[in-house]
């Protein structure tokens, strides 16, 4: 033991995703559970009131889903045309929804036919919600137009024309009942006030308006257009904040957790973002089969729906913290066990002595001081070392190199060992912490073994896979190099050049510095 020196395992960089709080927030979803719309999901929108059901819109129905179920509970299907949005009540007993007639129809959970009908768009109504105050309802449509009406008696109360295009988004403050948000195709998102009859804040996305969100405060207010994600401060007339280019094509919607402190974006790149409301800096991301429309998100965030342009609803509960088994507790030793003799204070004569800590070695430590080198290949071969630590497997086979026995370890084996080296290597040798090590490797076991090809189907078909790899690792190493090269030329060349200052006479006899380039 004191003459052998354990093998030193090489530490290499964890490559992937970093693991963060949010990482094992957002991770911690079980499986999607899938439902088949019968068309595009243009809307999901979440119950505030227990049991927090949801609402999807696609085609021309309306679907009423528990939070658990895979069967729609209520359907809604009154509609002459498609219908674009459905938005539930604070209190979750009713909802209003907008279709491309033009109307706007107001419904009972507990029912089935409208309660109410609003009628005075001409073309399709793409966003509707309820003012703070539960009794009126907001709309805006294809006609340019938005309009305030009065739930009690079913009339339009105000009408703003402000818009000159589509007006495909909007809320309402949770906080005033006079204040609500609209977005529209003409690029601009406005903020209405029904005590003054026209917009008081104005400002200017730059593409058209997909989605809105009015910050719980008020304060804040969040529009998506293009590939941007704009955050405005309302507080100070709609000065932009942050302008976020996260996505590759156009963000369709937006959504607020439910603590308020991230930020959720799906777009048509088919990924849903998370951002902090803190940084603004993404901290998460899902990916999907198919465009995003739509995204909502339950209480405590505890289910994520995401609604897909191919009529797949996407479902994601979060997961239930395991229980601990009962088991009986074992009786430990008294407290006093452990402190016993801890109190003693050391003497003048009293001599301290140390005793040292035995060191374990590994078994492919042990098997290498007593130079079984195969054995101690075979040990790091095993699965439960080259899937979970591959990189001590990586480290063995480097120190055998170091030794000068790693043809000696590799030569002599039977179609299922020599399976398992070539498994190992076809694995990892594209990982560029691994290659040049591996690299190596796979040339020694190409030239023991190939006098010997075409024993084993099996073996044969491995041999030329890792052959082929090595070869294309090796072309591109050295168009690595060749790259290397010719960047290095070309930061030769435009190194600039030095100057120097030097004094020369002028003709009126005057002294005058001029740079001369060396």
């Amino acid at each position: 033991m004191a003459g052998y020196k354990p093998a030193a395992i090489q530490t290499y960089p964890v490559l992937g995703e970093k693991i963060t709080q949010d990482t094992l927030y957002w991770n911690n979803y079980k499986t999607p559970v899938q439902i088949k719309e019968f068309g595009a999901v243009s809307k999901v929108d979440f119950s505030p009131q227990p049991p927090y059901n949801y609402a999807v819109t696609a085609s021309s129905r309306i679907h009423i889903y528990g939070r658990y179920s895979q069967e729609p509970i209520k359907t809604f299907s009154r509609f002459k045309d498609t219908a674009y949005c459905a938005t539930f009540r604070q209190d979750g007993r009713l909802l209003v929804a907008g279709s491309e007639d033009g109307g706007v129809q107001l419904f009972d959970i507990s029912g089935r036919a409208p309660l109410r009908q609003f009628e005075g768009h001409t073309k399709a109504v793409h966003t509707v919600d309820f003012t703070a105050d539960k009794y009126h309802v907001v709309s805006g449509a294809d006609d340019y137009t938005v309009k305030l009406w009065d739930i009690p008696n079913s009339k339009e109360i105000l009408t703003f024309k402000e818009h000159s295009d589509y007006v495909r988004c909007g809320c309402a403050s949770k906080l005033n009942p006079d204040l609500f948000v609209t977005g529209s195709y003409d690029h601009t998102v406005k903020m209405f006030d029904t005590r003054t009859n026209k917009s008081v804040i104005s400002v200017e996305h730059g593409q058209p308006v997909e989605g809105v969100l009015l910050f719980p405060s008020g304060g804040l207010l969040a529009s998506a257009g293009g590939r941007y994600v704009k955050i405005w401060d309302m507080l100070k007339g709609g000065q932009l904040l942050v302008s976020l280019k996260n996505h590759h094509k156009t963000v369709t919607c937006l959504y607020l957790s439910s603590s308020g402190q991230r930020l959720l974006s799906g777009s048509l790149d088919r990924k849903v973002k998370v951002y902090s409301t803190t940084s603004y800096k993404v901290v998460h991301s899902f990916d999907y089969a198919a465009s995003i429309l739509s995204l909502a998100l339950a209480h405590e965030d505890e289910t994520i729906v995401v609604g897909m342009t191919n009529g797949i609803l996407s479902v994601k509960h979060r997961k239930s913290e395991a229980k601990k088994d009962s088991l009986p507790r074992r009786r430990r030793p008294a407290y006093r066990t452990f402190i016993k003799g801890k109190n003693y204070m050391k003497q003048r004569d009293d001599i301290l002595i140390n005793r040292p800590s035995k060191k374990h070695l590994e078994l492919y430590d042990r098997d290498l001081k007593n130079f079984r080198i195969s054995k101690a290949l075979d040990r790091v071969l095993e699965p439960s070392c080259t899937v979970k630590t591959p990189e001590i497997t990586v480290s063995i086979i480097k120190e055998l190199n170091r030794r000068g026995v790693l043809a000696n370890a590799l030569a002599g084996r039977d179609e299922k060992e020599i399976s398992r080296v070539l498994n190992f290597l076809i694995r990892n040798l594209s990982q560029p912490r691994f290659a040049p090590v591996l690299i190596n490797a796979a040339e020694i076991i190409i030239d023991i073994y190939l006098p010997v090809i075409g024993q084993s189907p099996v073996v044969d078909k491995k041999f030329l896979l890792l052959q082929g790899l090595v070869e294309k690792e090796i072309d591109y190493q050295r168009e690595l190099l060749e790259t290397l090269g010719m960047m290095d030329m070309l930061f030769a060349t435009m190194t600039r050049k030095e100057s120097t200052s030097v004094l020369q006479h002028t003709s009126d006899g005057f002294l005058e510095n001029k740079k001369v380039e060396s």
